[in-house]
């Protein structure tokens, strides 16, 4: 008894011994732990819908499909939920809105293939469009003040944006456009406008005609959301828009969008996601996380909170995980890890990019263990001088610290570190950049308008780049 006493005391003398006191590092990401641990996934009851019941069918006109599919829903959300499963085949559809409890199941083998036809996805509905709060067409998937709903199965979900359908209204040639087509600019134009005039909601009343494109999954004030293992390929607009939700799980998810603004994730106004083992090969940045824009983002004052990225992959893009542009409420805890990101498409890793138009306080930014083979312009870029041709009122300089990135490596960039600060500010303040490695690097660092920018065992094509 004594002697294996003894020895237990001996090994735990030397685990002791060997241990090491956790890092700032470690113990960010003890705290990104009990986020995950505190998120709700939902899970439902056991009854299942079949759209063909409620007379689906693969030949059928996507209106007539829609009406089943959402009957279906309605049907499960009624009686206290389930899921609503399409089987396998190619599936025409218009709009689809969730409801509470209900898991829309796209099953291995199935496409939702989301109607072109532009008048389908009227009359409009109660959302934001690039932060600004307005009445626009639908959402090819939309819930609105919903609890405990998932889209999951390894099924495909095609939203049909090309040159020829949506994309063109962006106004670029290169995406289709030419005259005598509908083009955003003037509408986005308007909007922009009834938020600087303050307008009321209700008077931002936008249709298909304005050019608007709309988002392939639009997920407004729910609670207790998942998105798992579909395939979400050609959105018109942004692919995956959780707004003002909380709880929300985004796992095991392929986005495959090289429109524009082809945004793969973009949670605005959220807290408490986790996205996880996910792939991006996206027209825009592949993750952008958001809070509304200018006046609108103000008055909610609602920030996103408390976000995880971890095991994803990132190819093409803007950027591999980004903070902004529509960050008017600020931003508070982000966690990124064990990520790989690289294309010649690829412009930047991490991104933070901003205005004096926003205002907002961007903080806590934890990113480790990244894996970057080459990117366009830079690992880390900060910008809070971001579309300086914007109109607007800009009175709000917005404030970015804690900034953290350990254990990056990347193979090709023009830039290391690139921050843009605002002229004669020290509103970047606080970014550590330890134990990364960035090879091939062009131009070096680039940094201004900044305070307490630290380096600590940051290499520059194999040179230590000390604290300047």
């Amino acid at each position: 008894m004594n002697r294996i006493t003894i020895t237990l005391c001996a090994v735990a003398m030397l685990t002791s011994a060997c241990s090491k006191e956790p890092t700032a590092m470690d113990l960010a990401f003890a705290d990104a732990q009990k986020v995950i641990e505190s998120i709700v996934v939902p899970d439902f009851c056991t009854d299942t819908f079949l759209i063909t019941t409620f007379g689906a069918s693969t030949e059928a006109d996507p209106m007539h499909n829609s009406l089943a599919i959402n009957s279906a829903i309605d049907s499960c959300s009624v009686i206290g939920g389930g899921s609503v499963v399409v089987p396998q085949g190619v599936w025409p559809t218009g709009p689809i809105v969730l409801k509470s409890n209900v898991n829309l199941v796209v099953s291995e083998g199935a496409t939702l293939q989301f109607s072109t036809a532009h008048e389908h996805y009227m009359p409009a509905v109660l959302t934001r469009w690039e932060g600004i709060d307005c009445y626009n067409t639908k959402p090819l998937i939309y819930a609105y003040d919903a609890v405990n709903v998932a889209i999951t199965g390894k099924g495909i979900i095609d939203g049909g944006g090309n040159n020829e359908s949506w994309w063109y209204m962006k106004g670029r040639r290169d995406h289709g456009w030419h005259e005598g087509l509908v083009s955003q600019k003037e509408a986005r134009g308007r909007l922009f406008a009834a938020d600087v005039a303050q307008d009321d909601v209700t008077e931002r009343q936008m249709d298909v005609e304005d050019g608007l494109r709309p988002q392939l999954i639009n997920i407004f004030k729910c609670e207790n959301v998942l998105i798992e293992g579909v395939t979400l390929r050609n959105s018109p607009f942004w692919v995956i828009h959780p707004l003002m939700v909380n709880n929300l799980t985004v796992r095991g998810v392929s986005i495959e969008s090289h429109g524009p603004n082809s945004d793969g994730c973009d949670p605005e106004s959220c807290s408490n996601v986790l996205i996880e083992d996910c792939y991006f090969d996206t027209g825009d940045d592949c993750i952008a996380i958001k809070s509304g824009r200018n006046y609108d983002g103000r008055r909610w004052n609602k920030p996103s909170e408390n976000i995880i990225v971890r095991n994803c992959r990132m190819k093409n893009g803007h950027g591999g995980v980004v903070l902004g542009s529509e960050i008017s409420g600020g931003f508070r805890n982000l966690w990124v890890e064990n990520c790989q990101m690289s294309s010649p498409e690829l412009e930047r890793v991490i991104r933070i990019k901003t205005s004096d138009c926003r205002g907002g306080v961007i903080e806590n930014v934890f990113v480790r263990n990244i894996e970057v083979g080459e990117c366009q312009e830079s690992v880390l870029k900060i910008n809070l001088q971001y579309e300086p041709d914007e109109r607007c009122n800009r009175n709000f300089p917005p404030v970015v610290r804690n900034i953290n990135l350990e254990n990056v490596t990347s193979q090709k960039s023009r830039y290391g570190v690139y921050i843009v600060g605002l002229e004669g500010t020290e509103n970047v303040d606080g970014v550590t950049v330890a134990n990364c490695h960035f090879d091939n690097v062009a131009d070096g660092n680039s940094i201004s308008d900044a305070i307490n920018v630290h380096f600590d065992q940051l290499y520059i094509n194999g040179n230590d780049a000390s604290d300047f």
